[in-house]
């Protein structure tokens, strides 16, 4: 089994655990071991898949507007959680290859390993939706087979993407590619970066 095929393994679990109650306020039962990968991605795709919904509540037209700041508030902690754990998977990653001889001619990616990881959750989430649009009964059938062409090209970008990140940790553990991370450097969460905060002072 490749390394995509156990994190997709992990994300289709969390997505189906998430839709037993369908509800945003659902605590999280992660069944793996607090110190595995798998656990820090199942919290992952378990987040996302809160947070997915979240959007969608909040994009109701006739939402009162305190509640919508609430949910914008917790959307921005969403946020903040997700980049946080993305640094905790390419921390796994570091630790993991820190003992590979790098070739001189080593190059380096667009992306951590932990941030095409993150679309691959995210992927799992719309393929689930997009099924669910597919298999709709009070939907037309100009609908459903719109929704299944979307499909489709959603199953073709995740055996693309899957085949992409195997490929980059191979290339990572040979030392035809090496990992370099930049820490979040979010302006807007900081008090004293954000104008709006720090001129309140």
């Amino acid at each position: 089994m490749s390394n995509t095929e156990k994190y997709n393994d992990v994300f289709n679990k969390a997505v189906n655990d998430y839709h037993v109650l369908d509800n945003v306020d659902t605590p999280i039962n992660n069944p793996y071991d607090r110190d595995s990968l798998e656990n820090r991605l199942y919290l992952k795709c378990w987040i996302d898949s809160v947070q997915w919904h979240l959007e969608d509540l909040i994009r109701d037209p006739h939402i009162d507007p305190l509640e919508a700041l609430s949910l914008k508030r917790r959307i921005d902690r969403s946020n903040q959680d997700r980049t946080d754990l993305v640094e905790q998977i390419d921390s796994y990653f570091l630790h993991q290859y820190s003992d590979v001889n790098v070739l001189p001619d080593a190059r380096i990616n667009t992306e951590s390993p932990a941030w095409a990881i993150d679309r691959l959750s995210i992927l799992a989430l719309k393929i689930y939706h997009m099924r669910e649009q597919v298999e709709r009964t009070d939907a037309d059938k100009a609908h459903q087979e719109r929704c299944r062409a979307k499909l489709a090209v959603l199953l073709e970008q995740k055996r693309d993407l899957s085949t992409a990140i195997d490929q980059l940790l191979e290339d990572i553990a040979a030392g035809r590619k090496y990992m370099k991370t930049y820490r979040q450097m979010k302006m807007y969460n900081d008090p004293s970066t954000n104008p709006v905060l720090y001129k309140k002072k």
